[in-house]
């Protein structure tokens, strides 16, 4: 069993899934567009999350009028116009839900520094389509859906994420590195899990992240467990 060769919509899915960095376009007050960066997660189905400060002018903007967009891509790989980048509109709300923190704090180290200062907030990008330019000639659109994860039939498996990431971590931190190394093609060092939800795996390392893409959606624990066994045997021979 190999990770699954990414289709056009699940590579601007593995994108959106990797990306730590993002240019994020809101509205002035004009109506003139302003972009700014920020430190970019993924809730358990995919949607963007952001920490952001009510000082800034872009969550100023956003608060006024909540329409932006988001565009990842692949950095670090040369000639940034032959590289892969995802555009996505939407609408951006407020998040409470200690879910989405949490998942933004694994990816994020320095969250903690931003969350002390009382004028941050977390956010949570509402998708309503997209744009993928996969290198030259390679332009499409996608639906949500396409870079969206169906999570509703998948809530074991949403459920036991953090028992299992904590295991994976402590009692198969190599596992990991094979991983990263022998099926993603990483440099070796210390990579961990951060997440996973029923279409792949998140590593990290520093603030690289990478993802690892099941063979097929995983709905349960025990598929889980399979899969990743399969994988494990897989990289272990690479």
């Amino acid at each position: 069993m190999k990770p699954r060769k990414a289709s056009n919509a699940e590579g601007a899915k593995k994108l959106l899934r990797e990306a730590r960095v993002a240019s994020l376009g809101t509205l002035m007050p004009s109506g003139t567009p302003f972009v700014s960066l920020v430190n970019v997660a993924t809730a358990h189905d995919g949607s963007p999350l952001l920490l952001i400060s009510k000082l800034a002018v872009h969550t100023k903007n956003l608060l006024r009028d909540n329409r932006v967009s988001l565009m990842v891509d692949e950095r670090d790989q040369g000639n940034p116009l032959a590289n892969g980048r995802l555009s996505l509109t939407g609408t951006i709300v407020p998040t409470t839900d200690p879910e989405d923190i949490r998942r933004y704090k694994a990816r994020q180290p320095d969250a903690h520094v931003y969350e002390a200062i009382h004028d941050f907030g977390y956010y949570r990008m509402v998708v309503d389509g997209g744009h993928v330019v996969g290198g030259f000639g390679r332009i499409f659109d996608v639906k949500p859906a396409e870079v969206i994860t169906e999570i509703a039939d998948a809530r074991k498996f949403v459920d036991a994420e953090v028992d299992f990431v904590t295991h994976l971590n402590e009692d198969h931190a190599a596992t990991c590195r094979l991983y990263a190394t022998k099926l993603l093609g990483a440099k070796d060092g210390e990579w961990k899990c951060v997440g996973c939800d029923p279409d792949g795996l998140d590593l990290q390392l520093g603030r690289k992240g990478l993802r690892l893409v099941f063979p097929q959606k995983v709905r349960t624990p025990g598929a889980l467990r399979k899969v990743l066994k399969q994988l494990a045997e897989q990289a272990r021979t690479a």
